[in-house]
This record gives C-alpha cells, sequence and structure tokens, in this order.
C-alpha cells in the first residue's frame, strides 16, 4: 500500500500546483465504502467555490487545508494515487491507473477542477482507501490516532531507544504500528531493517543499542532520500532490498538470499545470512518455515493478500465474515450448500474413505426405499 514517501510526493505535487487556487468544479463517486460519512452531493457543493490554502499529512493521511472548513481528508489505504492532468506524479507499484485510461478515471473517488483549469484527481482501484469530509482533521481518527510522523516527527535517539527496551513485540511488527510511528509501512520496513541488519522478528526490548542507533538512522536515511526522489522506485539505489523484494533476481539481493516470512500479520523479506536473531531469540527460533520467493507473479499475489487482510483489520466493516462461528470455511460451505438444497448436511465420517462413506449412504438408501429398516430402526419398532 502507499506509504510516507509515496503520500508525501502526492502531497509535494499538490502544493507546487494548487494553492492558491479556487476550486470551480468537483465530482465524488456514489461509493460509500470509499466515501465516508459523506454524501457525494454534500461533498461537491461544499468544496466549489474554496480556495486550497495548503496540502497536509501525517502519516499515510493527507487533507487539504481550505479557505474556509470542513476539509478533505485522504487516507489512502492499499491503492489510493493523486493525479494531476498534465503532472507527473509518482503512485505506488499497484495503484497506477493506465495513461491510456479515459480521464478522469473510472477509479475516480474525488474530482476537482481549479480556476485555472487545472484538473486533480483522487483514485482507488481496490476501494480501501477512505475520503472524509472533517472541521478539524487532526482532533479525530484516524489521524488523532497516531503516532509521532515518522519524516517531520522524528524520535530523537535517546527517546528511541527507551521507547523500543519498553516494547515485547518483534521489530518489523512494531515499525507497522502506526500509532508507535506513522507513515512506515511495509517495504520501508523491510528496507530500513535490511540495512540496519535486524531480524524482522527479533524483539523490540532485547536490540543492543548498536542495532538501536542504526536502526534510527536508517529509518531517516531510507524515508528522507525515497522523499529526494519523489518515491520513483527507478531511482533507488540499486543495493537497495526494494528491487528484489518482489520476487526478482531469483530472490537474491548483492548474491544473497531473501527469505520470506509472516511478521505482524504482513510478508517479510530479509536476508537470513546478514540479519540474524540475536540472544536467546537465537536458540528458540519459533517462526513458521520461510517460504522461498517461486515467482514475481506469487510473491505480489501474497503482498496484495496480506495488504487487504490487514486493510481490513484496519476497518472492521469492510471485512464480512466468511465462515459461521467454530466452522471451517470448506466445512460452511458444505452447510450452506446443503442448507440451499434443502438437505441435512452429512457429519464428517472417521476412518472411511469418501467412496466408502458413499457407498454407505447408498446401500442405506436402497434399503429404505426397499422396506427394509437397518437393525437400530428395527428395534425401535419393535419397542
Amino acid at each position: 500500500m502507499p506509504e510516507l514517501p509515496e503520500v508525501e510526493a502526492a502531497r509535494r505535487a499538490i502544493e507546487e500546483h494548487c494553492l492558491g487556487k479556487k476550486i470551480t468544479r468537483c465530482s465524488a463517486a456514489a461509493d460509500p465504502k470509499v466515501i465516508d460519512g459523506v454524501s457525494p452531493s454534500d461533498l461537491e457543493s461544499s468544496l466549489v467555490g474554496k480556495t486550497i490554502l495548503a496540502a497536509l499529512r501525517k502519516g499515510k493521511n493527507l487533507w487539504l487545508r481550505l479557505d474556509s472548513p470542513p476539509f478533505p481528508t485522504f487516507q489512502f489505504g492499499m491503492t489510493g494515487a493523486i493525479y494531476i492532468k498534465g503532472v507527473a506524479v509518482t503512485k505506488y507499484k499497484r495503484s497506477a491507473v493506465s495513461s491510456t485510461d479515459e480521464w478522469p478515471s473510472k477509479y475516480s473517488k474525488v474530482f476537482i477542477e481549479l480556476d485555472d483549469g487545472l484538473e486533480l484527481s483522487f483514485t482507488d482501484k481496490r476501494r480501501f482507501a477512505k475520503v472524509r469530509f472533517l472541521e478539524d482533521p487532526e482532533s479525530v481518527p484516524p489521524i488523532s490516532e497516531l503516532g509521532p510522523d515518522a519524516l517531520n516527527e522524528p524520535m530523537q535517539i535517546n527517546e528511541f531507544m527507551d521507547s523500543l527496551s519498553k516494547k515485547k513485540i518483534a521489530i518489523k511488527a512494531l515499525l507497522l504500528d502506526q500509532s508507535y510511528i506513522s507513515g512506515i509501512g511495509n517495504w520501508v520496513a523491510d528496507e530500513v531493517l535490511y540495512q540496519a541488519r535486524i531480524h524482522p522478528l527479533q524483539i523490540a526490548s532485547s536490540l543492543s543499542r548498536e542495532s538501536c542507533e542504526s536502526l534510527h538512522r536508517c529509518i531517516k536515511e531510507v524515508i528522507q532520500y525515497a522523499i529526494e526522489v519523489d518515491a520513483d522506485s527507478s531511482h533507488f539505489p540499486i543495493e537497495w532490498l526494494f528491487h528484489f523484494r518482489w520476487g526478482k533476481k531469483f530472490g537474491k539481493v548483492n548474491g544473497k538470499k531473501i527469505d520470506f516470512i509472516t511478521v505482524g500479520g504482513r510478508t517479510s523479506a530479509y536476508v537470513p545470512e546478514l540479519q540474524k536473531l540475536k540472544g536467546n531469540q537465537s536458540k528458540k527460533v519459533t517462526q513458521s518455515k520461510p517460504r522461498k520467493a517461486k515467482s514475481n507473479k506469487n510473491n505480489h499475489d501474497q503482498e496484495e493478500s496480506d495488504s487487504e487482510e490487514e486493510e481490513s483489520k484496519e476497518d472492521p466493516k469492510s471485512k464480512k465474515s466468511e465462515t459461521a462461528p467454530g466452522g471451517t470455511k470448506k466445512r460452511q460451505k458444505k452447510i450452506n450448500d446443503a442448507d440451499d438444497n434443502g438437505e441435512k448436511p452429512q457429519k464428517p465420517t472417521k476412518g472411511r474413505t469418501k467412496k466408502q462413506a458413499d457407498m454407505a449412504v447408498n446401500s442405506s438408501n436402497k434399503r429404505i426405499k426397499s422396506g427394509q429398516a437397518s437393525a437400530p430402526q428395527k428395534k425401535k419398532a419393535r419397542k
């Protein structure tokens, strides 16, 4: 999903091209999953005639400060993106809308035209983004619940070390916690841990002073460099893990093998040869067997699946219950199918193959049709 560098690139593009201009036309999609808490017509009528004074950001959230409230806010979700017609704005890998698509794109959720003719659009292909209209965005969730921004409000090294010493959680999971530090997502977390030579499962409180200092430095360097190149990954240093974490180059970076594990519910890329568990953790590793990079497509699909699950956790309303309490998806499907057909679902059979179970059912049905009762049924009849 778009992380701090991508959202900051969008903010800077708006700041450079849109400030001081009046909104003359606006259209919002009739998509209540994305347009949250305000009707499209109210959003449109409230924006027209307003002047954009500033573009602000905290973590992965961006909002426009107008000449009077309320203000539109954009939570980018998995594939949210800002487009400005005729202006190159960096997109996240899977956010991009084809340049040959209609304008505004069919994925556009909010379209704005300014008084000088400039047009911008907020798009979302996967519909996990949120567009809200708020009087004071910083005073209400989700922005009010965010930790210090990784770029604009970095912790001092002593404060950082002290906070880590109190966290009994895997360092990768902690970095993804937006209430701890806001703006760091999956690829940034993997990159800074790789460069700091820290295993993603290393417990934060067990990090040495040297590791804490290295991590603090790498967070700053990775984010600042990514922003300097407007989050254009083609300009990231070739030795960065970023270029190889998607299953490219046979799963190796600088000749060293990349493995994939799940940390904090997310697929995590790391280099076992360089990122080793230290201290007591090196003796009692409880992680699941690493998943090797099979193909570029498979890793992209896994990353999207994990991201979608993470977004669903952040927005419970968007996640539909797939199974009944106490049942697996397969078991629930059998029950649903049986219900649809007016049948009574069969209980799982133990110690028999499916073929044997089917034969037993068929035999029972034949006896019933021929008027023959089973042994238990005869006993019941005699009683």
